[in-house]
């Protein structure tokens, strides 16, 4: 036994140890996803609390890529740190070298494709959910973009005058910004449409974003599960004033919702000159 040898079988237990303490480090850094809620700052990664029932199946995707990738990083610095340990150099002698082997082929060809397909299937699968427009909503509002604000109509709720309720604004900094205002837990249809460029509808806290496009009208759905006021926000740029194209969301109880449908329809009569 040379002076190598023996030098390297000194450092062995020094290096186990300190390997050993790599992996309670990454255990103790993965630690907080399993005994935490599933909806924190630390667990949503950076998303925004979200606020409907379709925003939460978005983050559930989103949480379990990251699931899945820090699974995979896990076993891969796992891999790495078991051959540095016991198949570091120990003389200078070469291992027996082995051309192919063909169960590892197959494996790092299999396992790659089975994360793709199933994060395919569970990305079309919410998707789906997302995109679905169940029949007769709640509530359903008329969103149109322009350059640079937003008109909300609500067909359903008619004024005396004939027309139907309908809320618009001014874009930052001019004037009161547009008031989209729905209830709380009921089912709300979006029909986006726009009569000049592409916009896009954003409420961060949606966890979602839709375009608003010339001639071609889109159609989204949520239900709101938090009260509250918030921002929305034009994603799409769409001219000098894009970034002041905002509106503010009002997500209020159904109670709520139907005395502000109420005073809206008087205060519109009355716009109107109506003496109905």
């Amino acid at each position: 036994m040379g002076p190598r040898d023996t030098a390297q079988r000194t450092r062995s237990p020094r290096s186990r140890r300190a390997n050993a303490a790599r992996v309670g480090l990454l255990a103790a850094m993965l630690l907080p996803l399993a005994g935490c809620s599933w909806n924190n700052d630390l667990t949503r990664m950076g998303f925004p609390n979200p606020i409907t029932k379709q925003g939460a199946v978005t983050l559930s995707l989103w949480q379990g890529s990251w699931v899945a990738g820090l699974l995979v990083g896990a076993v891969v610095w796992g891999i790495i740190i078991w051959a540095v340990i016991f198949h570091r150099r120990r003389g200078d002698k070469l291992p027996p070298q082995v051309r192919y082997n063909m169960p590892i082929e197959i494996l790092y060809t299999v396992v790659p494709f089975v994360l793709i397909a199933v994060l395919f299937y569970y990305t079309a699968k919410d998707e789906n959910t997302i995109d679905a427009l169940p029949a007769n909503p709640a509530v359903t509002v008329n969103v149109t973009g322009f350059q640079w604000s937003w008109e909300f109509n609500y067909p359903q709720y008619k004024t005396v005058g004939g027309g139907s309720v309908t809320t618009d604004g001014y874009m930052w900094g001019q004037g009161p910004l547009p008031l989209l205002e729905i209830p709380v837990n009921e089912t709300v249809q979006f029909n986006l449409s726009s009569p000049d460029v592409i916009h896009a509808f954003w409420v961060p806290e949606f966890l979602f974003k839709r375009d608003v496009i010339p001639g071609h009208p889109n159609h989204f759905q949520i239900t709101a599960t938090k009260t509250g006021t918030y921002t929305g926000h034009c994603s799409e740029l769409c001219g000098l004033y894009h970034s002041r194209m905002l509106f503010t969301l009002k997500i209020v109880t159904q109670d709520q919702f139907k005395a502000w449908i109420a005073q809206q329809q008087a205060a519109q009569k009355t716009a109107s000159g109506s003496t109905q």
